[in-house]
C-alpha cells in the first residue's frame, strides 16, 4: 500500500503545513488520503482529518506496542489509496541513544520512504553536508527526498537546488517560499486548533495551492507507490457490544475538541452512543447517562463560556445527582469555580471548589506514568492497582488544591494535578490533566461505559 513520511531535522520546520497541503492536494485528485501522526497530538490530527476529510491516527510507542502500531496502521491504511505519515520533532530525536522510538525507527518499522523538510532559512552551501549527514547516518533508512522550504526567492531556491545536486543523490521533489498567507498562528502548545476557527478551510484551500505550485506532487506520489511492504499482524474484528446503549453527551465545539477517534470508536464499541453538545452554544445538556469532557483550550473562549450561565448550571447538577463525568485537562480547567488568563477571571461550573490559572511557562508537558489508587472510581477486572502510560501538556495549573480532594491516580512520571497525584474523584467524578489512550492493555473506554452502566443500574 502507498505510504510516506514527512519528517524534518527539528520541530517547526513546516512538516504540518506541508503535510496539509498533500492532504488536500491529493484529496482533491480523488485519492482516499489516509494521515498518521506519530506520538501524542491532538491539533495536528484536526487539521490533519479536516485536510483529508478522513479522521487522522495517532502512532506513540509510548502508549502502542510495535505489533499494535503495526496492527492499527495496517487497519487504518486498508480502506485508502495513499498514507501519509507526520512525524513529531527532529527524524532522528529521541531520549534513547540508540534512537529508540524515534521518527527514524518508526519509518523504518512501517517500511515507509522518508521526505525530509528543511526549513532553509538563511541557510545555503551548508545544506549538503546536513544532507550527507542525515543521509550516512542510518544506511537502513529509506531518504527518498528533500523539501525545501522557507526559500528566500527564486535565486535562493536554484543555488540550494544545485547544492543538493551537486553533492547529493537526493531529488529536490519541491522548493516553497516564505509566505506569510500559509502560516498557522502558533499558541503555547503548538498550532491553534482547526475546531477553533471559521477560517480553517480557507487556510487549507491556500495551502493546498501552494503546495501544488511548488512541489512534485507526482513525484512524491511516485516514491509513497513504490514503498515496501510493511509486517502487520491481523487486525482484530470489532465486536459491538450487545447490551443496550447508555449515551454520552460530549463537549465538542470551539474550547473542546481533544479526542483520539480511535477513542470514540471503542466507546461506540463497548455501548455507548455519543451525542454532542456545545457548552458554548447550547442553553442546556442533551438527555444523557454520563459526560465526557475532553481537553481544548477553554481559556480563549472563557467569556463565551462563562455567559452561558444555564450550561454550567446544567453540568454542576448533574455532578450534583452523582452522574458519571470524566473530564480531561481543558475540561477539568472549565469544571473548576474560576478561570484567569491575561489578568482577567471568569466563573466557570463550580463542581470543583478551586481556582485554575494559566501560567506563562507549561506546568506539565510530556508523557506521564500514572498508578491507580483505590479511590479510582472504574472497577477493574481483576481489581488491581494499575499503571498507565498517558500524557499531559498544559500551561494552567490549580490553584492552592483542596486538601480534602481524593485523587484516582499516584503519579510516577509528570505533573498531573499537584506533582505527586492526578485524576481527582468526587462521588462519580473523574477529573485529570493526564490524557488517556485506550490502547497498550488500557481500556478506559470500556471500564468508563462499564462504570456508567452500573451507575444506571443502582
Amino acid at each position: 500500500m502507498a505510504h510516506l513520511y514527512i519528517a524534518a531535522p527539528q520541530k517547526s520546520s513546516g512538516k504540518t503545513t506541508l503535510s496539509i497541503g498533500l492532504c488536500r492536494q491529493w484529496r482533491k485528485r480523488g485519492l482516499q488520503v489516509q494521515p498518521f501522526k506519530k506520538g501524542p497530538d491532538f491539533i495536528d490530527p484536526l487539521w490533519l482529518s479536516q485536510a483529508a476529510g478522513r479522521s487522522c491516527f495517532n502512532l506513540d510507542f509510548h502508549t502502542m506496542s510495535e505489533a499494535e502500531i503495526n496492527t492499527a496502521f495496517a487497519q487504518e491504511l486498508s480502506g485508502a489509496d495513499l498514507g501519509l505519515i507526520e512525524g513529531n520533532v527532529g527524524l532522528f530525536d529521541s531520549t534513547e541513544l540508540n534512537g529508540k522510538h524515534s521518527n527514524a525507527e518508526l519509518a523504518k518499522q512501517l517500511n515507509a520512504p522518508v521526505v525530509l523538510v528543511i526549513n532553509c532559512h538563511g541557510m545555503a552551501r551548508g545544506i549538503a553536508p546536513l544532507l550527507l549527514g542525515y543521509r550516512n547516518f542510518d544506511s537502513e533508512l529509506q531518504l527518498a527526498g528533500v523539501i525545501l522550504n522557507r526559500v528566500g526567492g527564486s535565486r535562493h531556491a536554484a543555488n540550494l537546488i544545485r547544492v543538493v545536486e551537486h553533492y547529493t543523490d537526493l531529488p529536490v521533489l519541491g522548493a516553497l517560499s516564505r509566505d506569510n498567507e500559509i502560516s498557522i498562528d502558533e499558541r503555547h502548545l503548538g498550532l491553534m486548533p482547526s475546531n477553533e476557527t471559521e477560517s480553517a478551510e480557507a487556510w487549507i484551500e491556500v495551502i493546498a495551492r501552494r503546495i501544488a505550485e511548488q512541489v512534485d506532487l507526482e513525484r512524491l506520489l511516485a516514491i509513497a507507490e513504490l514503498a515496501p511492504s510493511y509486517s502487520s499482524i491481523a487486525a482484530p474484528a470489532v465486536s459491538m457490544n450487545s447490551q443496550s446503549l447508555i449515551r454520552i453527551g460530549i463537549a465538542r465545539d470551539a474550547a473542546f475538541g481533544f479526542y483520539y477517534p480511535d477513542d470514540l470508536r471503542a466507546l461506540a464499541a463497548a455501548g455507548a452512543e455519543l451525542v454532542s453538545f456545545s457548552p458554548i452554544a447550547d442553553a442546556e445538556l442533551p438527555a444523557v447517562d454520563a459526560l465526557l469532557l475532553g481537553g481544548g483550550f477553554p481559556e480563549y473562549r472563557m467569556r463565551e463560556l462563562e455567559a452561558n450561565c444555564s450550561m454550567r448550571q446544567h453540568i454542576a447538577e448533574f455532578i450534583a445527582d452523582n452522574k458519571p463525568v470524566y473530564a480531561e485537562c481543558g475540561g477539568l480547567m472549565y469544571l473548576c469555580a474560576e478561570l484567569t488568563f491575561n489578568g482577567e477571571r471568569r466563573a466557570m461550573v463550580g463542581a470543583l471548589d478551586a481556582e485554575v490559572a494559566m501560567c506563562s511557562r507549561p506546568q506539565g508537558r510530556g508523557y506521564v506514568r500514572l498508578r491507580e489508587t483505590a479511590a479510582f472510581p472504574w472497577q477493574r477486572d481483576p481489581p488491581h492497582c494499575a499503571e498507565i502510560a498517558a500524557h499531559e501538556f498544559h500551561h494552567s495549573a490549580i490553584v492552592q488544591p483542596n486538601s480534602a480532594w481524593r485523587y484516582g491516580y499516584e503519579v510516577l512520571r509528570g505533573v498531573g494535578v499537584n506533582g505527586t497525584h492526578d485524576g481527582i474523584v468526587q462521588g462519580n467524578l473523574l477529573a485529570c490533566y493526564s490524557h488517556l489512550r485506550s490502547v497498550g492493555g488500557n481500556d478506559w473506554t470500556g471500564r468508563f461505559v462499564a462504570h456508567i452502566r452500573r451507575c444506571c443500574d443502582d
